[in-house]
């Protein structure tokens, strides 16, 4: 579960941008990540993971480790 969320910091440092500035440009609520990131929920919506895997131009595999780069 916390390997998603570092994958996800590790792109925004590559980018330059905060995990916060992500959530800002995906439109995505910055509570969701830190839920997901402290285990009070289990998974990531597919909607909330695809708007992350298109931002970075990466697929959804990849996020969920299922695929390298």
């Amino acid at each position: 579960m916390v390997f998603v969320y570092d994958l996800i910091e590790e792109l925004c440092q590559k980018k330059k941008i905060t995990v916060t500035a992500l959530c800002r440009e995906c439109n995505i609520p910055r509570s969701s990540l830190t839920d997901y990131k402290k285990g009070r929920v289990k998974s990531l919506s597919l909607n909330t993971l695809t708007k992350i895997a298109d931002y970075f131009d990466v697929s959804v595999d990849y996020l969920l480790g299922r695929k390298e780069y």
